[in-house]
């Protein structure tokens, strides 16, 4: 068997070292390494560099998966072949997509629909009228591409603008809820109501992103158009059908799973924990059989575990770093390879970067800040909620990036689109800063030093008798972390947190001071709020 010029069947796992004549660059695995260092090393730095500007994460992900391409480095045909050669191209988009679907799983994971029920009408209205007029007005732009960029008008009309519709109208959850917790919005009016909006948007483009999968999975199951639509309908009855039994029969069987695993049996949470990831993988297996990719079936499986409980949070705990920090720059990368700027040429084509880009925003903002205002929303947060719900990014990505796998997105509209989601990202977080203060009608949180309680605070005279308030918080690396709060009054020995922190807890639930504080034989008048901590 041969691929890209290279007998794949031929390519060795790993060398015998420099000593016996291999070049380490010529095996898979050390080339995989060598590839992952480089994507993490470029986008760490440049996450750094965008820091003062306060981007997300995933700017610095996409801007360097870009640069490690054909648009810049990549225009070295020698450091192409050297780093990047072609037959490694499916071995690290093999190792990304394992990293994306279980991604997708998280996100499935922390989307909460309680959250949308709280949102109610006017979330569901809002995500409803930004997805529609930029669907809607993706069925011009589709018309303008087929009509200008060479080649465009060599796939069908209806999978352009469905591909095209979602990329439009998509927000980015994950990325959005980052901003927002990074900017301190996430429990302000504002804030809410973009989650629950963002997540009714979520939900529609996955429905969307699999009818267009569908759609595009149509050519050979039969004669002409005919049987290319009845290959789309078996493929989305058999979609439904997949959600159904997995809403129906797993979700059921996952709350027993997590139930268990609440009275914290370590060895039976491991084992259940071992069985989740194996259903992650089963599913993406099983959706990408049905004809829609596999990334679908980890976002559906994420959904039928239970929110907020011990079981998810060991989950996330579990694989959130090792995806996120790892995994899913090498998704970014391997995208950014297939990305070409330099196929943007002429003025005409930069028209239709600033066409579509101009398109996005005006739809999404606009459709927003109308409904925001006729839900009676202040001007202010109609505005700030419109710029929110205009985030791009992965989720962007990921439509864009199927589309060019099934063919419909050539290099020029793929790159266009890709420098549009770029754009997007970028510019959400600098114009809710102008635009959204805080201090608008929202308190803000103020942090103040109540005392220092070690010894030597105690000689300098720190008068510890005066305590009212100590705020106790287990670091985010802990599992099941919780922020620890206590309200009292009376002395409190000044020596005693130092030697608290280091005691095993007899009260689980609320770590060791809060156990101390609970047996009331320190003198002390108390009350104990224990807060689980956001995982944001």
């Amino acid at each position: 068997m041969t691929g890209m010029g290279v007998n794949i069947t031929s390519i060795k796992t790993a060398s015998d070292g420099v000593w016996q004549g291999d070049n380490p660059l010529h095996f898979a695995f050390p080339l995989l390494i060598l590839q992952s260092t480089l994507i993490l090393l470029v986008t760490r730095f440049l996450t750094l560099l965008l820091k003062p500007l306060r981007q997300p994460k995933v700017t610095a992900e996409i801007l360097g998966g870009i640069l490690l391409g054909p648009s810049a480095s990549g225009r070295s045909k020698a450091y192409l072949d050297l780093v990047f050669p072609p037959w490694s191209t499916p071995i690290l988009e093999s190792v990304a997509s394992i990293g994306l679907l279980f991604f997708l799983f998280l996100v499935g994971l922390e989307l909460d629909f309680s959250s949308i029920r709280r949102g109610g009408r006017r979330a569901f209205g809002i995500a409803f009228a930004g997805i529609s007029v930029t669907f809607l007005a993706g069925v011009g732009i589709t018309s303008v591409f087929r009509s200008t960029v060479d080649g465009a008008d060599q796939v069908g009309y209806g999978q352009l603008l469905v591909f095209m519709g979602v990329a439009l109208s998509i927000t980015a959850f994950p990325v959005l809820a980052r901003i927002l917790a990074e900017l301190k919005l996430l429990t302000t009016h504002v804030g809410e109501t973009a989650v629950a909006a963002a997540a009714f948007n979520d939900v529609a483009a996955w429905i969307l992103l699999a009818l267009a999968v569908a759609l595009t999975g149509g050519g050979g199951g039969g004669s002409g158009a005919q049987g290319s639509l009845l290959v789309s309908a078996w493929v989305l009855l058999s979609g439904a059908g997949f959600v159904v039994f997995m809403m129906v029969a797993i979700r059921p069987a996952m709350d027993r799973v997590a139930r268990r695993c609440s009275h914290g049996h370590n060895s039976a949470d491991d084992a259940y924990i071992c069985l989740t990831l194996i259903g992650v993988m089963v599913s993406g297996f099983v959706t990408d059989l049905i004809g829609i990719h596999s990334i679908f079936g980890g976002f559906i499986f994420g959904l039928t575990i239970p929110k907020g409980g011990r079981f998810a949070e060991r989950l996330i705990g579990r694989i959130e770093d090792f995806v996120s920090d790892l995994l899913l720059p090498l998704y970014f990368a391997s995208s950014g390879l297939k990305t070409d700027i330099a196929k943007i040429r002429g003025g005409r084509a930069w028209g239709l970067v600033a066409l579509v880009t101009l398109t996005a925003c005006a739809g999404k903002i606009l459709a927003t800040f109308a409904v925001a205002m006729a839900f009676l929303m202040p001007a202010r947060e109609s505005l700030t909620l419109g710029l929110l719900m205009n985030t791009k990014g992965l989720v962007e990505l990921i439509v864009l990036n199927i589309g060019k796998e099934k063919k419909v997105l050539n290099d020029e509209v793929f790159a266009i689109l890709v420098l549009m989601a770029l754009f997007n990202t970028f510019i959400t977080t600098p114009s809710v800063m102008a635009v959204y203060k805080p201090a608008h009608g929202v308190s803000t949180r103020t942090h103040r030093k109540l005392c220092d309680l070690s010894s030597s605070a105690a000689a300098d005279g720190c008068k510890v008798d005066e305590l009212r308030i100590l705020g106790c918080v287990h670091g985010p690396g802990n599992e099941g972390s919780y922020d620890l709060i206590v309200v009292g009054r009376g002395q409190f020995p000044s020596t005693v947190v130092p030697k608290l922190a280091d005691r095993p807890a007899e009260h689980t639930e609320l770590g060791p001071i809060g156990g101390i504080l609970a047996e009331s034989n320190w003198g002390i008048v108390s009350s104990v709020l224990v807060v689980q901590q956001y995982k944001g």
